[in-house]
């Protein structure tokens, strides 16, 4: 076999792999966070499919590819058929610039646990996973009911508004770091704990982790849909399977917000101690989506006005600050 077409191959098993893997934790994720909402509440959770309930989310699946595939008779098809496609899409291509462990061997064969080491890893990332924001939009444009259209038009205006947040928070490690790739940026918190981000760029890691929230749909943040309104934004007129994968979608964003934290601020997959790279990487990446899972238990919704004042008000000029005193002192280091 050549060269190239072993490289092929390579790539392909690891597309594969990835995206059973991340499908898999997303559908077990709704059943962890029904249980430890469960917990925080003081109520069982799902307790009848499977000892403890562990066979809930296989029962969830059977049952959305069992009910009806509704298409409402006034919409535009194409467009309310592409939308949840589109988000689910976006987050899967995201992976594949993302270091999820260190290299490891199989048999003879060396690899990397990446799809694809580009040099702007992180920049793809953000950009790719940003075609998601047209999932809503079209959503809402292609159904037959107005608030649907409203409901799209929300999402795009908190997606698009935190996006520039975002952007701002990893602007400073990338300028620490001096390379856009997630595996230079992972080595250059080799060093041990003292060497991670976090300690350095404290502000743009809670900056990150904000819009993280608010870009999942994760509360407070969760006004694109959000569980306390009649209608259910731009899915109120999705059923079945169309409406399964926009939460596919979000549980997804989840696992890949939790990843690029991990990575860009917690030393990434560097080994700690006795404790080896792959394990410390699934321990931070666990620990981060129980914070997920933890605030929605814990804090209450806010309204979109309060979410657009934090955003253009409070976060944007800190973020912006922080940029200017990053710069301002790896000048004078200089």
């Amino acid at each position: 076999m050549t060269n190239e077409a072993a490289m092929v191959l390579e790539t392909v098993v690891k597309s594969v792999i990835v995206l059973a893997i991340v499908a898999s934790l997303a559908g077990f994720a709704t059943y962890v966070e029904r249980k430890i909402l469960g917990f925080m509440h003081r109520r069982l959770g799902p307790m009848y499919v499977g000892p403890f309930g562990l066979l809930q989310a296989v029962a969830d699946v059977i049952k959305l590819f069992m009910k009806e595939d509704i298409v409402p008779q006034n919409s535009v098809k194409a467009i309310f058929c592409l939308a949840p496609l589109l988000i689910v899409a976006a987050t899967f291509t995201a992976f594949a610039a993302v270091p999820f462990f260190p290299e490891f061997e199989f048999g003879e064969y060396k690899t990397s646990a990446i799809i694809s080491d580009i040099n702007v890893g992180i920049l793809f990332v953000i950009g790719v996973s940003s075609a998601g924001m047209y999932a809503p939009l079209l959503a809402g444009l292609g159904s037959a009911n107005k608030w649907s259209i409203l409901g799209g038009a929300r999402a795009v205006v908190q997606l698009l508004s935190f996006e520039v947040i975002t952007a701002l928070a990893i602007l400073a490690p990338v300028m620490l770091t001096g390379s856009l790739s997630l595996v230079d940026i992972n080595n250059f918190q080799g060093g041990g704990v003292f060497d991670w981000l976090i300690w350095k760029q404290p502000v743009a890691f809670v900056l990150f982790c904000i819009a993280g929230f608010a870009e999942t749909n994760r509360t407070p943040f969760d006004l694109l849909e959000q569980e306390s309104e009649i209608v259910s934004g731009y899915i109120t007129e999705y059923s079945g399977m169309r409406w399964a994968l926009f939460f596919l979608g979000e549980y997804s964003n989840m696992i890949l917000i939790s990843f690029l934290v991990a990575l860009m601020f917690l030393g990434g997959f560097n080994s700690l101690w006795f404790i080896p790279g792959s394990i410390m990487m699934l321990l931070k990446i666990l620990g981060f989506m129980f914070f997920f899972m933890w605030a929605r238990g814990a804090w209450p919704h806010i309204r979109p006005d309060q979410l657009m004042w934090l955003c253009w008000k409070i976060l944007m000029p800190i973020a912006l600050l922080n940029v200017l005193i990053t710069g301002i002192v790896l000048l004078l280091g200089a």
